[in-house]
């Protein structure tokens, strides 16, 4: 969406803040723990024989082989008769030799030939030497790997792993031909057990787990994101949308318009000619009422000689827009920019919505163009600079986005909204220089917040974003002071109230009371997918996956973006990934402050 979609505090919250695919989080040997809007991992370094499987020297074709040449495994040989005739071979020593044999034919690259070998000693391996038919079955999966067959691929490496659950090679070549045949759901758990045999030392697996996660869950969200279901946001939601104008031409008639007194009531119901349906949806814009202003600019659009159809009809793809009805907004803004004697300022307006529209549909390309012609029709609008500046700090292009919100400030330095996205823009370049060094917060990102608190002191948003990087630079008190009056300023802001709760998890470890706090947010809006998301990550902090995946359903439930969608996927996947490879190695899921680790 445009710059509100998760404004300031909300946008710069959950999804739009430092990297979602993070490979800890999916693995759940550290789990993530958030802090102060930022997710931070740590990965267990424990070591634990018994939980990792005892290492077998067998290459990707080959067994292990003693000292001696022959292989660990096989039977020994009982000492020849006088006469010199050897004994007949056992029906273990018989496999081996079978697979020797295709051994020798996949070195020389004959692979069908090595497969006819390893079959021939599957066939012949007693069913009680387990351990020697995983290998034969793995290599074999081997085999079929080089031919391009990932399905047989997959279907001896699950035979070797049903013989030996912790079999590493073939959960490594399992997850890979899963990530070929788009199993994504499988790849992953193969995934996520390599890393916790591995012990969360092998840096190939963790970037696999990070890639396959990554790819789940974009899977997943565009399917879903094009079958959601429309839903109208918060009020709080809807009312920082509009704050993220000043140039809006709809939101400044409805601002200059005089909503009826009460005593008025009945004369409007009874047909003023005064009060049109678009005039009686300009003052449910300042009701906040918003339920019926669909129907009202639609009533408007009926009338044949309505002087007010092209408003209506922009007013109506805005509304169809927040609440997430991209095509009907679409075909609104197409015939409201298909005409050509329309004030200046309308059209730009249009351009900005329908720019973030594809945007947030993933056609960037065709999104840029829209601002970029509306920066020609009209430089001096601040409004096209704050947009395009925030959909810049979603597609990480910061220094854009910087460039465009001071921009912004020029045209119109009382823009608030634009002094707090260019703020948090700083915040977010600094955060992604100091990625993985333990430097504190520079104090120049907290003079930034701070002048804006100063520059608009009732501006909750300012202050929420001053107290997250105050709480990110470990000054609790000093947080928690600009919470309470961001609270104060915008008692409805529930996101405001997920960070508080946040802070008291960084400052005082009382997941309880962090728990609580974030609960009290779903009270004031129960479709706050960012609180939904929280709590999912505290169920996972304590080991509760059922828990945790109801959460992060919920979450996805009333995520506003594609991009959104594909973060809580990550996650709800990663929990769903973490609860099977559990059940099937016995392992006790972890639990906050310091309960068992898995490995």
């Amino acid at each position: 969406m445009a710059a509100a979609s998760k404004s300031v505090v909300s946008d710069t919250n959950s999804t739009d803040t430092w990297p979602k695919w993070q490979v800890a989080l999916a693995i759940g040997a550290p789990l993530a723990v958030v802090i102060g809007g930022v997710w931070a991992y740590r990965r267990s370094k424990r070591k634990d024989a018994k939980s990792s499987p005892k290492k077998r020297d067998d290459k990707d074709n080959t067994t292990s082989q003693s000292n001696t040449g022959k292989d660990k495994h096989s039977t020994p040989s009982p000492t020849k008769p006088a006469s010199g005739q050897e004994e007949e071979q056992t029906p273990l020593e018989k496999a081996q030799a079978e697979k020797n044999k295709g051994n020798k034919y996949f070195k020389a690259t004959r692979y069908d030939q090595a497969i006819t070998c390893y079959t021939q000693a599957i066939r012949m391996c007693p069913p009680g030497n387990k351990a020697d038919l995983a290998t034969f079955y793995h290599n074999r999966a081997a085999a079929y790997e080089k031919l391009r067959n990932n399905k047989m691929v997959v279907e001896d490496c699950t035979m070797a792993l049903e013989l030996n659950n912790r079999y590493v090679k073939a959960l490594t070549r399992r997850a890979a031909a899963c990530e070929q045949l788009e199993d994504l759901s499988q790849a992953l758990e193969d995934v996520t057990a390599l890393c916790i045999l591995e012990g969360f030392q092998n840096p190939t697996s963790l970037q696999t787990a990070d890639r396959v996660l990554k790819n789940l869950g974009q899977t997943k969200a565009k399917e879903a994101f094009r079958n959601r279901k429309p839903a109208m946001p918060s009020k709080h939601f809807i009312r920082t949308y509009f704050a993220a104008f000043v140039n809006d031409p709809v939101l400044n008639a409805a601002k200059k318009s005089a909503p009826p007194k009460p005593a008025d009531t009945d004369q409007v119901a009874n047909g003023d000619p005064d009060a049109s349906p678009y005039q009686q949806a300009l003052w449910k814009i300042i009701d906040e009422d918003y339920d019926d202003i669909v129907s009202l600019c639609t009533q408007e659009l009926d009338f044949p000689d309505s002087q007010s159809k092209t408003e209506a009809k922009l007013l109506r793809a805005t509304l169809y827009l927040l609440c997430n009805q991209y095509d009907l907004a679409l075909a609104d803004l197409k015939v409201v920019l298909s005409e050509e004697d329309i004030p200046k300022r309308l059209r730009i307006n249009a351009m900005i919505k329908r720019g973030s529209i594809y945007i947030q549909m993933e056609k960037q390309t065709e999104g840029l163009d829209d601002f970029a012609s509306a920066v020609r029709i009209d430089p001096e609008n601040a409004d096209i600079y704050h947009h395009r500046g925030h959909h810049n700090i979603q597609l990480e292009r910061i220094d854009d986005a910087l460039r465009d919100l001071e921009n912004a400030i020029s045209k119109d330095p009382t823009f608030a909204a634009s002094h707090v996205q260019k703020s948090f823009a700083e915040h977010k370049r600094t955060a992604m220089q100091m990625m993985g060094s333990n430097l504190p917060l520079p104090q120049t990102v907290l003079q930034s917040y701070k002048a804006n608190v100063d520059m608009f002191p009732k501006n909750g948003d300012a202050r929420a974003l001053y107290a997250q990087a105050l709480g990110d630079a470990g000054k609790f008190e000093e947080a928690e002071v600009q919470f309470a009056e961001a609270v104060k300023l915008d008692p409805d802001n529930a996101t405001a109230l997920v960070h508080r709760g946040l802070l008291k998890l960084q400052a005082d470890k009382d997941i309880k009371e962090a728990t609580r706090t974030i609960n009290t947010a779903l009270e004031l809006d129960n479709r706050c997918e960012y609180a939904y998301e929280v709590l999912g990550t505290l169920e996972v902090q304590q080991g509760h996956m059922d828990k945790a995946m109801g959460h992060f359903e919920k979450a996805i439930e009333y995520s506003r973006t594609e991009s959104e969608m594909a973060h809580l996927f990550s996650l709800l996947e990663a929990a769903k990934a973490q609860l099977n490879v559990a059940k099937n190695f016995g392992i006790q899921l972890p639990s906050f402050g310091g309960g068992p680790p898995m490995v």
